[in-house]
């Protein structure tokens, strides 16, 4: 029986359901024990990637509108999403204590690297349509990593709306969003439109996807002794905008 394409997604997306145990900084961080040495370390590491995502994902719009044109606005939407977020990024590190000069001689740790390293592979010779998968379903833990860090930051280290706008952003839901990966699926499994599956494949790269973004929670805390003393963190207002908010924009 043909499977929709919510349902492939959705059959992924649990599949690669992270463990409990697969984020050793998440309860750190809610429970308010991570110290702003380590959130400035996951703030600066965060620079990094999403200026590496944006270029991966602004390549693989390119590959897919000549490759696979349906996976192209999810790719699109991606990259727009990733120059949001960047503008967001500054308040964070401000509130964590990091200015331009320590950004600047920042040196990234490599377990934190590895997931945008790995979509960078992907964005330079992976099948389009694979990657749709295999980011679709990373981005449901991410997104409540997200909800989790932006709670956390306004209770126990009382940042204010800017300063959590980054993990906000990402924490909605993104429905817009899903429905381009959708879309792609609705035309079958292969760049030609068939309905054949390609399960090996694609199972790989969203695993390797998925295990790729495991170091990047787990490097932080370990990076933080190389920080600079923390700064205290004025307090705010609350306050949430998005990524599906961003995404209604007019």
């Amino acid at each position: 029986m043909t499977r929709t394409a919510g349902e492939v997604l959705e059959e992924m997306t649990a599949r690669l359901a992270p463990g409990p145990d697969a984020n050793p900084l998440l309860p750190l961080i809610a429970s308010g024990a991570a110290d702003l040495d380590t959130l400035a370390v996951l703030a600066m590491e965060q620079r990094l990637v999403i200026a590496a995502d944006l270029l991966s994902f602004r390549h693989l719009a390119e590959r897919s509108a000549v490759e696979d044109p349906a996976c192209a606005p999810f790719f699109e939407m991606l990259a727009e999403g990733e120059e949001v977020a960047a503008g967001r990024l500054g308040a964070l590190a401000q509130a964590c204590g990091v200015d331009e000069e320590r950004a600047t001689a920042y040196e990234p740790l490599p377990g934190c690297q590895a997931y945008p390293s790995y979509v960078a592979r992907l964005a330079l010779g992976a099948v389009p349509a694979d990657v749709v998968l295999a980011l679709s379903a990373n981005f449901a833990s991410w997104g409540g990593y997200c909800a989790t860090i932006a709670k956390s930051l306004r209770d126990h280290y009382a940042f204010t709306v800017e300063a959590c706008g980054f993990f906000d952003f990402f924490a909605e839901p993104a429905p817009e969003l899903e429905e381009r990966a959708k879309g792609r699926y609705r035309r079958g499994w292969t760049r030609g439109g068939s309905t054949r599956r390609r399960p090996t494949a694609t199972g790989d790269c969203c695993r390797a996807t998925n295990r790729c973004s495991g170091p990047h929670w787990r490097a932080p805390e370990r990076g933080a002794g190389n920080c600079a003393t923390s700064h205290d963190v004025p307090a705010g207002a609350h306050g949430r905008e998005g990524y599906g908010a961003w995404a209604k924009r007019p």
